[in-house]
Order: C-alpha cells, then structure tokens, then sequence
C-alpha cells in the first residue's frame, strides 16, 4: 500500500469515528483536523504526480 492510499485509508477511518457521534466535541475536532491535514497531504501527492505525468507526455511527443 502506498502512503497516499494509507492516507486515505486513514481519512476514511477518522471519518467512520466521528460518524459514530460518540467523540467529545473538543476530539472531534481534533480528528478533523487530522483528516484535513491528511487530504492536503494527498492533493499535494496528487498534484506533484500529475506534474510529472505531464511532462512525461510532453516528452513524448515532439
């Protein structure tokens, strides 16, 4: 598994807690910031990936 999948697994687990809706109010928000940082962290893998997927087509055609 890759450490943007574990991301993602770990974002879809702090969503099923807060779900639940038995989180204290001051925890619940500190998983949601957690699972914000987490989604920030993917979108910035996400983008710098695409960049080199661009480039790489770039190359390719001359």
């Amino acid at each position: 598994m890759t450490n943007y999948e574990e991301k993602v697994a770990e974002v879809e687990a702090i969503i099923r807690e807060i779900e639940t809706g038995s989180l204290p109010l001051n925890l619940l928000f500190e998983k949601f910031n957690l699972a914000v940082e987490k989604l920030e962290q993917c979108d910035e893998f996400l983008a710098k990936n695409k960049e080199q997927m661009e480039i790489l087509i770039e190359n390719l055609n001359p």
